[in-house]
């Protein structure tokens, strides 16, 4: 498939898809929105794809959506409501991506605002190279963060402090984001894409239904009371029983060897 935002290229184990739109600092578009969701399609029925690494250039992973979409006739808000509700992709893909089935893992050089931010918190893992920004500078703008930020950076960061950004634009670098473990790795300038290959070969490395497992148990369980969490992860852990997988994994434990996962 030929695409015009993004690039998609194959990796050991994972895909890397990269937002192309330079001269939009990797502002979304409908269009972008679209082609990132039909890579992620493909890639989950794909068992040779076992992650995804998302990342942008080396002045922004994104900034945004691309305000050229914000222009609706006087008589067309409900209509763009009923959109935004419903087809509208850019919505549709900060909604795809907290249920996706695979890890994705995010790399940030340069700025991440606005919507970018707010994509990256919907994936699994962010990896910042020192130059990195982040920040949700919607209010400064007259609007609001319409990707969930204001759902999403609170459970990570708490809410005085994603009140706090939200309410002035206060951006974070880097380091203030590893602090506040809004970010997994800071890496040189340059070389957040290396550290998330590093990772994405880990993960990649490991039993397929086991990391899908845990991905959904995690996400699930945080909004759960202890008890109904480890339920639900008792029962998924179950299920591993009747895995291939696990028997080959133990297999070559004992044995000492590597061993050869099917995702099966």
């Amino acid at each position: 498939m030929t695409y015009e935002d993004v690039i998609v290229e194959r990796n050991e184990g994972w895909l890397e898809i990269t937002i192309n739109r330079p001269e939009k600092m990797n502002a979304l578009r409908d269009k972008t929105a679209e082609e990132i969701m039909a890579v992620l399609a493909e890639a989950e029925h794909d068992r040779s794809v076992g992650a995804i690494i998302m990342k942008g250039g080396d002045k922004a992973f994104c900034t945004g959506i691309d305000t050229s979409g914000f222009e609706i006739k006087p008589n067309e808000y409900f209509d763009f409501y009923r959109k935004r509700k419903t087809v509208r992709p850019v919505n549709a893909l900060f909604r795809t991506l907290p249920k996706y089935s695979k890890p994705v893992i995010t790399v940030v050089e340069g700025f991440a605002l606005g919507g970018g931010l707010e994509l990256a918190l919907v994936t699994d893992l962010i990896i910042a190279g020192n130059n990195a920004k982040f920040g949700l500078p919607e209010a400064k703008l007259g609007m609001m963060p319409g990707g969930g930020g204001t759902a999403t950076l609170p459970r990570v960061i708490g809410k005085a402090l994603a009140k706090e950004m939200m309410w002035t634009g206060r951006r974070l670098s880097a380091e203030e984001a590893r602090e506040f473990r809004l970010v997994n790795h800071v890496t040189e300038a340059g070389k957040a894409l290396d550290k998330a290959r590093e990772l994405a070969g880990a993960i990649c490395a490991a039993a397929p239904l086991p990391v899908m497992y845990i991905k959904a148990a995690v996400d699930s369980g945080v909004d759960l009371t202890l008890a109904d969490a480890m339920a639900a992860e008792g029962d998924a852990s179950f299920m591993l029983y009747f895995s291939k997988d696990r028997d080959e994994g133990l297999a070559a434990f004992k044995e000492k060897r590597t061993p050869k996962f099917q995702g099966e």
